[in-house]
């Protein structure tokens, strides 16, 4: 076991889960070939692989979730195994000698996309792979930055409305783009803009914590930016499509958005920022994070630089954070906290550049002893490589605008045939964009570096999606479908959509809302069309919302529970999140009310 003395966290070994796992399966195959194994022996086995995600993911003793999904994985095939093997067709063609079917078999299964998308949604996970890629390269030109800021300025510093149109644009943007890729842009950024107006911690803390909501239940209004939505959609094809999602979620979606702007609105109302006297470095935002990505392969806020950092600081570290905290920019805290002249330009080289640590070392002294007069000569020579800079920047920005267009046509291209793999949008999006910054290695390097890191985030769903398929074949989902039909006979379709609502939140908070994603669906089948649409954007809202309230629920959550954790208050608890949470996921939960009922009067008219 390796203990984490930081966080009071015990991680169980992962080499001995996976040798247990191996060996449980093992006996599993021994007993099975003596005596049969119940098909609900695999229901159990999933549901305590699903559950052991949350419980071995949020308390003191802690499992890799990948260790758990795939040890968890071979056992529950080991016990399918057992129950399908003895009576299957494909046995039987074994023993008929039929190698034709056979061969049909695994080449079907094994050589095909649609054989893997049945057992692991492969096109899915294929697809979120390119999105990945895709929007890791987009960022690199440093649009959200770029965009935020020009808001900003035409605004005149007004908070309020730039949030509100930061938060619009990301939350558009979810419903197209990865979620979990546009979270980290999207709370770096906001957090950025949110100290330069001095407001307080509890405000950002919210700020970062919504942001949840707004690249999920406000990303719900499209399937290709949500992976639980990719794999509703896969499940119910082709129930589902993209008039589906713009006719039903849209709705939950704004009226979600709302929700969270009145929310932040009421945190930050009056604050502004004085568009005069904001730092140069802070006015060439875009401009400094596109050369930090360039020169440095890293683009980190002051406060994580610092962070990096700490052994040229010391002790001054925390005094020098505060200051951060405050509003003042880096420079000018690293003066007013007397760190050294030789540690202030290597750190200031090492965020900016290091042809400029002389210059801003000398522009921020003059700013902290006010002597605007002699601002003139270091300004000039920052501004002038800061605004060649930009020319670079707003080169790759129109590359990556451009890779839009093949990426939009292809999704709509497989909107109308599905024979067309989902992937190829992504990829060839990201192709393109990333020509735009292949020329730049270190920019290229970092791009790839942080897809790989975002998508190891997702190989955990492997062999969760594999088990999920496997009880599918027992007839689980059946027995599941059957109480589906009772319930709307005896207490109507409104009353039992909105207790899926329910129900997938709740799942949502204690697990990851990919998983309720595909668990829930496949219970679906069979349904009306117009009651079928109805209870699947309940599920939709509900997985959407769970996903947030707690710090697991979904991937988003654990970017920004992550990033409060390193950047706002290392003391921040699984239960504050839980507290600050609450209200806003109940306001979703009147919202989806009217919604849900709305819907179902609406059907019943209908009919």
């Amino acid at each position: 076991m390796e203990q984490n003395n930081a966080s009071e966290i015990i991680m169980l070994s992962k080499k001995k889960f996976l040798a247990g796992c191996a060996g449980v399966s093992l006996i599993i195959l021994a007993v099975g070939h003596f005596s049969p194994i119940p098909s609900w022996v695999v229901a159990f086995e999933v549901m305590a692989v699903i559950l052991s995600l949350f419980l071995l993911g949020s308390m003191k003793y802690q499992l890799d979730k990948n260790a758990l999904t795939y040890g968890g994985g071979l056992v529950i095939f080991a016990t399918f195994w057992q129950g399908w093997w003895p009576t299957s067709a494909l046995r039987q063609s074994v023993q008929a000698g039929d190698h034709e079917y056979l061969i049909h078999f695994f080449g079907h299964y094994f050589l095909t996309l649609h054989g893997w998308d049945e057992l692991i949604h492969a096109d899915t996970m294929l697809f979120i792979l390119g999105l990945t890629l895709f929007v890791c390269a987009i960022a690199q030109t440093r649009i959200l930055e770029s965009v935020s800021f020009a808001v900003l300025k035409k605004n005149k510093g007004a908070v309020v409305t730039t949030v509100a149109i930061l938060t619009g644009i990301v939350a558009f943007s979810s419903g197209i783009l990865d979620g979990v890729s546009m979270i980290g842009l999207m709370i770096r950024t906001l957090v950025i803009i949110l100290l330069l107006a001095r407001a307080n911690e509890e405000a950002i803390l919210f700020s970062v914590m919504v942001s949840t909501i707004v690249t999920t239940v406000c990303g719900m209004w499209l399937a290709y930016g949500e992976p639980p939505n990719l794999i509703m959609k896969a499940n119910l094809h082709p129930y589902l499509d993209n008039a589906f999602f713009l006719r039903y979620c849209v709705p939950a979606a704004i009226g979600s958005y709302l929700i969270v702007f009145w929310n932040i609105s009421r945190r930050l109302s009056g604050r502004k920022i004085d568009m005069e006297k904001l730092d140069i470095v802070d006015r060439y935002t875009a401009d400094v994070r596109f050369l930090q990505a360039s020169r440095h392969g890293e683009v980190l806020t002051p406060i994580e630089f610092l962070e990096a950092h700490k052994d040229l600081l010391g002790t001054l570290l925390a005094p020098v954070v505060k200051r951060l905290h405050a509003g003042e920019s880096m420079g000018a805290a690293l003066i007013q906290e007397n760190v050294p002249q030789s540690a202030r330009k290597e750190l200031l080289g090492k965020y900016v550049s290091e042809d400029l640590s002389a210059a801003l070392d000398e522009h921020y002294a003059h700013v902290v002893k006010q002597n605007a007069e002699h601002l003139g000569a270091s300004e000039i020579k920052i501004k002038n490589l800061l605004e060649t800079i930009s020319k670079d920047r707003l080169k790759c920005q129109k590359i990556g605008g451009l890779s839009f267009v093949p990426f939009i046509g292809l999704l709509v291209w497989h909107g109308f045939d599905h024979h067309v793999p989902l992937f190829l949008a992504s990829f060839t999006g990201f192709f393109i964009a990333f020509a735009g910054i292949f020329s730049i290695e270190k920019m290229r390097k970092l791009a790839l570096r942080e897809a790989v890191h975002e998508y190891m985030e997702y190989l955990f769903l492997l062999p969760l999606f594999f088990s999920i398929t496997l009880l599918q074949k027992t007839g689980f989902f059946d027995q599941l479908s059957g109480l589906l039909h009772t319930g709307i006979e005896k207490l109507g379709a409104s009353h039992v959509a909105y207790l899926q609502f329910l129900g997938a939140t709740f799942l949502s908070a204690i697990l990851d809302n990919n998983i309720v994603a595909d668990f829930t669906s496949r219970a679906l089948h069979g349904l009306e069309l117009g009651t079928l649409h109805l209870f699947a954007m309940a599920q939709i809202a509900g997985y959407a919302a769970g996903g947030c309230w707690t710090h697991i629920g979904s991937a988003q959550s654990v970017v920004a529970y992550s990033f409060i954790k390193r950047e706002v208050n290392e003391k921040f608890t699984p239960f504050q999140w839980i507290r600050l949470m609450t209200p806003v996921i109940l306001e979703i939960a009147l919202l989806m009310t009217v919604v849900v009922y709305g819907e179902g009067i609406l059907l019943q008219y209908l009919h």
